[in-house]
């Protein structure tokens, strides 16, 4: 797309709208259907940036996949063979590119694999700590150095070792740590937990299942036991609802807005924007036609109508963290105030998103306090076009592409947003077709 995005105030966001597909699960599904006995067709596969260096590093590592359709801007079909768990040597380092979630999930396979691997990203991902999955791993009998400008950073050399089961009691809620700890644990001998503080995103867990390994979960303890057989199965990915956020929250602050978003994804650890957005007194109908995979998807509907600013629960934050900046955008325009706390992981992000929301925020003359855990928005702005930065944010990018849609006043242009494609591949024909509704 674009370098830049220049967007001027529109009286409605009406129609309806497809987004591409989870993000979450297309790197999940290109590492167990990788791992898998036989081949899979998946469907609806994201072909953004972070998703293609998950699936060609699996490539790289003795996978064969064929795309069958789809190009940059569509969702990928295609079908992906398994290599029935035995992965060879990569001639080259691994790219992740800029995604965490990628280069934290390989590095739980990549540790109980018979050789060496190096896991390398962009400026941005080698700046974001993954001492918090080296811990848990290193536990597990893993080995690890990382050789980054920062301590605890990317390039991650592993040295593959046989590894040992666990219980790990997590200090901080993460999807990311649980599913690197159990990616790990496929490959130990006997029954590996990870205690979670808070419930955390479960698409690692359902597609576990999905692909016929056996996950227990009780309250916040999820287990498997090592040595299971994945099993090779089909998948369709929902669409992202972090994705749909963007859309949700601009239709839902806009009185006389009407949109239907189509073939979502609705698992409820993700839903936790619909009801903060509920909570403030949006209009937001959703239902579940399809549950395949384990993963529920289906339509959600938006009638906009003002709304009224919350406190975000602590309880909260983990399931709704992607969603925090376009949220901020909805309390700026909400009356009242909006409070979110307890959301210091949004520090170290692809960017200091706390940081990062608030320049924006600022610079559309809206009123915001700031704490190093979060921050306090004054609502019934009547927010200004501006000259923003993204700062290589993709979610910076496309939460103030909402904000200037939503503006009182002016045209607002925003550098630097190709990064959009990390995740939302088509987000600017999206953007150009909902202006001409």
């Amino acid at each position: 797309m674009s370098d830049t995005i220049k967007v001027g105030p529109i009286k409605a966001i009406s129609g309806e709208l497809a987004v591409p597909g989870d993000k979450s699960i297309s790197h999940r599904v290109a590492i167990l259907a990788g791992l898998s006995d036989g081949t899979c067709r998946v469907e609806n596969f994201l072909p953004s940036e972070d998703c293609v260096n998950t699936l060609r590093a699996m490539g790289q590592l003795g996978v064969r996949y064929e795309v069958e359709r789809g190009t940059v801007d569509a969702p990928l079909d295609m079908k992906i063979h398994g290599c029935r768990g035995e992965l060879r040597v990569a001639n080259v380092n691994l790219d992740c590119g800029n995604s965490g979630t990628g280069m934290r999930l390989l590095a739980g396979v990549l540790a109980a694999q018979k050789f060496d691997s190096v896991l390398t990203g962009d400026e941005s991902l080698s700046s974001r700590p993954m001492g918090r999955i080296m811990k848990p791993l290193e536990e597990m009998g893993a080995k690890f150095e990382a050789k980054g400008a920062k301590p605890g950073c990317a390039p991650l050399h592993i040295t593959g070792s046989e590894l040992n089961s666990i219980c790990y009691e997590m200090p901080m809620a993460s999807a990311q740590v649980k599913s690197a700890v159990l990616l790990a644990g496929l490959f130990a001998p006997e029954k590996t937990t990870v205690v979670q503080p808070a419930v955390t995103r479960d698409h690692s867990e359902r597609l576990l299942n999905a692909f016929g390994v056996t996950v227990t979960t009780k309250d916040n303890v999820i287990s498997l036991y090592g040595k299971q057989r994945i099993r090779s199965c089909d998948v369709v990915v929902p669409g992202d609802i972090s994705s749909a956020a963007f859309w949700i929250v601009a239709a839902a602050c806009r009185p006389g807005s009407k949109l239907l978003i189509t073939n979502v994804g609705l698992n409820p650890t993700r839903t936790g924007l619909i009801d903060v957005l509920i909570r403030m007194g949006a209009h937001i109908k959703d239902i579940v036609l399809h549950d395949e995979g384990g993963e529920p998807r289906g339509n959600v509907e938006v009638v906009g109508q003002e709304l009224h600013g919350v406190e975000i629960r602590p309880e909260e934050v983990p399931n709704i963290i992607d969603e925090v900046p376009i949220l901020a955008v909805a309390g700026a325009l909400a009356k009242g105030k909006m409070t979110i706390r307890n959301a210091s992981e949004l520090r170290v992000k692809e960017t200091d998103r706390i940081e990062t929301t608030i320049t924006n925020l600022r610079a559309m003359d809206a009123q915001v306090e700031e704490f190093e855990d979060g921050m306090v928005i004054q609502g019934e702005t009547k927010l200004k076009g501006a000259h923003l930065k993204s700062f290589g944010d993709h979610r910076i990018a496309m939460a103030f592409s909402m904000a200037g849609l939503l503006a009182d006043s002016g045209n607002t242009l925003i550098d630097d947003c190709a990064c959009v494609n990390t995740s939302y591949p088509g987000f600017a024909n999206h953007l150009k077709e909902m202006r001409k509704r």
